[in-house]
């Protein structure tokens, strides 16, 4: 979850970064000890509706399913 957060700061530029839920329920589906080692992931830059927040955007991270992580490349959606 570190790495994950870590990550999505590092390339968009955002401190803030939020993970969905379904992210969570994967990542914890084989328990503590046995982590997945890759995970599909999309990130998404968006407008924080928040007045009282330090900052103006955040990052949203979800799970994108697939079948197999073999012969995937990097997409711009």
């Amino acid at each position: 979850m570190k790495e994950i957060r870590k990550f999505a700061e590092k390339q968009m530029g955002t401190p803030d970064v939020r993970v969905d839920t379904r992210l969570n329920k994967f990542l914890w589906s084989k328990g503590v000890r046995n982590v997945p080692f890759r995970v599909r992931v999309r990130l998404s830059r968006r407008r924080n509706d928040d007045e009282d927040s330090a900052h103006k955007l955040f990052t949203l991270v979800t799970y994108v399913p697939v079948a197999s992580i073999k012969g995937l490349q990097t997409e711009n959606v």
